[in-house]
């Protein structure tokens, strides 16, 4: 049997079906309205360190605004102040990466190396621009740059290009960066134990005369070996750390007990600095 529709019952169904298609328009609008976008930090943002490490601060596609701090220190004794080199780039070292802009912080007070405690912090406020700020925290001096979006930045070809041959080399700058990192710890802890065994609130002032002649013994054919043997492979440099943690250790756990190992330095409890 045929079923025939009036006129009257055609146009109610089509009100229907436009009711209806208006009010997924609307859904779908609304959807899209709750959407929010965000702006991104296209490049992983830092600073040179020493040996041309790039110690990072905000990372690739880290959501703006953002505000990052990390603690520095210095990395040779009374030094009188440092050089802030501003970075982008996905790369272990600086060279291979975007210089975006430089700036010092000078009026450091004397001190061994690794014992200023330099504040330094990264700002991209709402509009992109890059705020860097460096602050002594011994004398209060301060400094910084502002970057803009124009300012030695790359285009979006380059991103693209840097991006790319990261992920192409990110398994050898792997490898770069564990040694960079294993020849920085050796470093640290050779001048930590140095700066230690010099001071009488420290070490100086609770080892024997023996235990001391050792300890500086053995600092000492390490920090000479670092100088002549930069470019070492990773192995090198853990079996140094090694050598010297076992000559140290059993020395400073009659001192310390079974933790066998030196009073951590001042701020050191946060882990070891980076040095500029």
């Amino acid at each position: 049997m045929l079923s025939i529709k009036t006129k009257a019952e055609e146009e109610a169904a089509r009100h229907v079906r436009c009711q209806r298609s208006l009010q997924t328009e609307t859904a779908e609008k609304r959807q899209i309205e709750d959407l929010v976008l965000l702006d991104v930090c296209p490049f992983t943002l830092g600073l040179e360190a020493a040996g041309g490490k790039m110690a990072k601060l905000i990372s690739r596609n880290t959501a703006v605004p953002i505000e990052k701090s990390q603690i520095f220190s210095t990395a040779s004794d009374n030094q009188p102040g440092v050089t802030i080199k501003v970075y982008e780039g996905e790369h272990p070292l600086t060279k291979d990466n975007n210089l975006l802009g430089t700036f010092d912080l000078t009026g450091i007070r004397s001190a061994p190396r690794g014992v200023p405690q330099i504040e330094v912090t990264f700002q991209i406020d709402a509009n992109g621009i890059l705020h860097v700020m460096a602050e002594d925290k011994g004398t209060g001096n301060k400094n910084k740059i502002t970057i803009t979006n124009t300012h030695n930045r790359l285009t979006p070809e380059d991103i693209e290009r840097m991006v790319s041959d990261a992920e192409k080399f990110a398994e050898d700058d792997k490898k770069l960066k564990e040694c960079i990192d294993a020849h920085n710890e050796l470093e640290n802890y050779a001048y930590s134990l140095k700066n230690q065994i010099g001071d009488k609130k420290k070490l100086d002032g609770k080892l024997s005369s023996e235990d001391k002649e050792a300890i500086e013994k053995a600092v000492e054919e390490k920090i000479e070996w670092l100088e002549s043997h930069q470019e070492a492979e990773l192995e090198h440099f853990q079996a140094k750390k090694k050598e010297l943690e076992e000559v140290v250790q059993p020395i400073v756990s009659k001192l310390y007990g079974s933790a066998g190992g030196p009073p951590p330095e001042e701020g050191d409890e946060q882990g070891v600095k980076d040095e500029l």
